[in-house]
């Protein structure tokens, strides 16, 4: 193979070195031999049938390093054979997408005899990964030189190394000539246009590419959003009020932004080859453990834990202990409107230049503090999440996201629910959201892009000297050394989160303060510079992850679309506009009744009770509203259902397609049944 560079396997054979595999220092030479042995062993052996090297301990310099620090490669027919293991979907010669086969390789566009360009960088480290995981126990009951490490058969053996810390890493190698073209072409200049979706799928798979497919287009989708905002802002900036046409835009704005959104995934899915692409059969996370039993699917012995003890662990901890973070971050919003008060009330009484600008320090406060929560719950869901011990990764990231989902919703947006229906103050609910919405931006930016930047710099120049004193020199030695060091790019959960916290400020409440549309697009375009040079530069190449969609996230943006019409129903009901263009009337009265379902022991209350004091005219004025946009909140929440219903998520084409793929399948299995017959017929005769 021509990617990359060459390393040498101790049987002398040239390679070219795709994923690191690093032990802990003082790992016995036992296990090292064994695990050597059943990478390098023929699959039929029970082996991986890989090529692996060992990183010479002279060659990191007079500092020393890590003895047992391995590079892994495969040939090429092996990595063939392995496409075809993990369900490879490739374009077929016919123009349609299809399971990608050894025996039929020449049948397959762009497969060349001897090139290398068939399987991406990405693809091959995928197979090596997925080559490794399968590694199995047989007859070993314990790692050679660790009695108390037990082996169960059928279970993965990295898995088990991993788990037990004997394992310390296994991260895919970065090609450095790859990645010099993918950065030139992705952020080395800039410049306003498209992101090259399918050079960064190919270099690291389809879930990042998707990502970062999402977040251009959702900053696409922000700009109509913006241009609106602009000049709503310009010439309504004291009417605090003039906010219902652009809550009406939001609704809409909100639902076909999603709804043409899967169509756009679908299509890139399908030209990636992950939308008709088998769901692998999913392996027990390495931490998962319990007591040894039989799995009633495979039929192989592994570890084995109640499903009722995981639901007692959640109801009776996770859960209570989400609801007590919840309580304390409403405790600590409080505060907050504590602070807001003493510094308008120290405004009225000094009315100075120092005074304005301190009615913005405590939302500023405030924004760091919700950051500062929102970072430590993590490591709390986390902790809990682990101790729950689920079985699948599936199922571990789903309670993580549900948990984490949960609070930041809380802790970001509850303070504006509050200002919004309880105070009813639209000024300091414009100022509350421009406040969080920047500092958040400030925030995230430093915290995930400038900081690990600028550490991994200095920790490059570090390693840089090291290599240079080194007697021995290797040409994959430094780049093996500088990325063992690197930080570990933990997925996109984090990346997707500020995405739907992003969705939230502005699909929820940024009809009263226009701007957060222009703020998120400066913000999602800087985002995706930063974003890159960290993938690039900062973290090690993550795995690739093959994905047709943005899996749970998807549902997690459709329901804050759902909560955006209706908050967005409810400022409207409050709009003077809206009270104005509908006058208290017997006729408008039946209408609300029949439309919005009140009882009307509660609406004749309203009508008629004058005994109302003064001070409870916001509550009179807020059943009204509450009354008047409950119709209007049926109606677009229908209108909504609808839209979803008419859009469909698959283009028709695809739709087609995939149908066409499905007939020949399920015609190639009855021919195939066919012959099976005759021949069994042949042999009876």
């Amino acid at each position: 193979m021509k990617r990359g560079l060459s390393n040498s396997a101790s049987d002398g054979v040239s390679f070219t070195p795709l994923v690191v595999l690093e032990l802990v220092e003082d790992t016995k030479e036992e296990a090292v031999t064994w695990l050597l042995e059943k990478i390098r062993d023929k699959q039929e052996n029970g082996g991986a049938e890989l090529l692996v090297g060992r990183l010479r301990k002279d060659s990191w310099g007079d500092d020393g390093g890590n003895p047992n620090v391995f590079v892994v490669g495969a040939s090429r027919d092996r990595l063939l054979s392995g496409a075809e293991d993990v369900g490879l979907v490739k374009e077929s010669n016919d123009g349609s997408m299809r399971g990608f086969t050894f025996v039929n390789r020449n049948n397959f566009k762009d497969f060349k005899g001897d090139s290398d360009e068939f399987l991406s960088v990405a693809e091959c480290q995928y197979i090596i990964k997925h080559e490794l995981d399968t590694l199995r126990a047989k007859e070993e009951n314990s790692v050679p030189g660790y009695a108390k490490v037990k082996l169960y058969p059928g279970k993965s053996i990295l898995r088990r190394l991993l788990s037990k810390g004997i394992l310390v890493q296994v991260f895919p190698l970065h090609d450095k000539e790859e990645l010099k073209k993918l950065s030139h072409s992705w952020y080395g200049k800039l410049r306003l246009k498209y992101q090259p979706l399918d050079e960064i799928r190919r270099y690291f798979g389809e879930s990042l590419a998707l990502y970062f497919g999402f977040l251009e287009y959702f900053t696409f989708a922000l700009v109509p959003m913006a241009l609106i905002g602009v000049p709503y802002y310009l010439f309504a900036w004291e009417d605090y009020d003039k906010y219902v046409l652009l809550a009406l835009f939001n609704l809409v704005w909100s639902t076909v932004v999603l709804e043409v959104w899967k169509r756009c995934c679908a299509s890139l899915a399908y030209r990636w080859g992950t939308l008709c692409r088998k769901k692998a059969f999913e392996e027990p996370r390495p931490g998962f453990h319990g007591v040894l039993g039989y799995n009633p699917v495979t039929g192989r012995q592994e570890p084995t834990f109640s499903s009722l003890r995981r639901q007692l662990r959640v109801y009776l901890v996770s859960v209570p202990f989400v609801l007590l973070c919840l309580c304390g971050s409403l405790y600590v919003m409080m505060i907050y409107f504590s602070m807001e008060e003493w510094a308008l009330r120290l405004h009225e009484e000094e009315q100075s230049v120092w005074s304005s600008a301190g009615l913005f320090v405590p939302s500023i406060i405030y924004a760091i503090v919700i950051e500062v929560l929102n970072r430590l719950y993590r490591y709390a869901a986390e902790f809990l999440t682990e101790w729950e011990n689920h079985r699948l990764e599936s199922s571990y990231q789903n309670h993580l996201i549900l948990k984490v989902l949960v609070f930041n919703f809380l802790n970001c947006f509850a303070s504006l629910f509050y200002i919004a229906f309880v105070l009813h103050d639209m000024k300091l609910l414009r100022q509350s959201l421009a406040t969080l919405l920047i500092t958040s931006q400030i925030l995230n930016q430093m915290v995930e892009a400038f900081l690990p930047f600028w550490l991994q710099k200095r920790r490059n120049t570090k390693v840089q000297k090291q290599v240079r004193r080194a007697p021995v020199e290797l040409p994959w030695t430094e780049q093996v050394k500088l990325e063992v060091d690197m930080s570990t790019y933990l997925g996109t959960f984090d990346d997707y989160l500020e995405l739907f916290l992003q969705f939230g400020y502005v699909s929820l409440f940024s009809c009263v303060f226009p701007l957060a549309a222009v703020l998120a697009v400066l913000n999602n375009f800087t985002e995706m510079y930063s974003d890159a040079l960290k993938m690039c530069q900062v973290f090690k190449r993550p795995f690739s992850e093959p994905a047709a969609n943005m899996g749970v996230w998807q549902l997690a943006f459709e329901t804050m679309s759902v909560i955006a019409v209706i908050t967005n129903c409810a400022l409207i009901g409050m709009s003077p506009q809206v009270k104005s263009c509908f006058p208290d009337s017997e006729t408008q009265l039946i209408l609300i009744v029949v439309a919005a379902e009140p009882h009307t022991g509660e609406v004749e209350e309203v009508q008629e009770d004058s005994s109302y004091p003064p001070s409870f005219e916001p509550a009179r004025h807020f059943t009204h509203h509450r009354q008047r946009s409950s119709f209007l909140e049926h109606v677009l929440l229908a209108f909504k259902f609808i839209l979803a219903f008419v859009i469909p998520d698959i283009p028709k084409e695809i739709q087609l397609k995939l149908a066409r793929l499905e007939f020949e399948s399920m015609e190639a299995l009855k021919k195939k049944k066919m012959q099976d017959t005759k021949k069994l017929e042949k042999q009876d005769n």
